[in-house]
């Protein structure tokens, strides 16, 4: 796999709900971007928890799912002991399950570039 793309939370609410403050922003980093982008479940259960909030669809969601868009990078199961430490280590900073699956794909994957921001300010 060459280099890739990790995807946080906050751009992909953000490219997915329009009116939120980084929308433009975000459709602006996501033309330029090449798919797959990688990401994990944590992060899409983040993000279709503020899309409800902020009283959208999950449906795109979904739909960069299906047409290969966004991708799952890791399974949870089999990654859980290093997870596990990850979260142990950085247990002084606030770090979610997301942070820490997004931390472990960055140290496997040839990664070019890691796309975050705060999704709804």
């Amino acid at each position: 796999m060459g280099p890739v793309v990790l995807l946080d939370t906050g751009p992909l609410v953000s490219f997915l709900a329009t009116g939120l403050e980084h929308h433009e922003w975000a459709t602006e980093e996501w033309k330029r971007l090449r798919p797959p982008l990688l990401t994990c479940e944590p992060v899409l259960t983040e993000a279709s928890f503020l899309l409800k909030r902020e009283g959208r669809d999950t449906d795109p969601l979904f739909a960069l799912l299906v047409r290969g868009v966004i991708r799952i990078g890791l399974s949870i199961q089999d990654q859980q002991a290093d997870l596990r430490a990850l979260m142990r280590r950085y247990r002084n900073r606030p770090m979610s399950l997301a942070d820490a699956c997004l931390v472990r794909l960055s140290r496997w994957t040839a990664t070019s570039e890691f796309i975050a921001a705060t999704a709804t300010g």
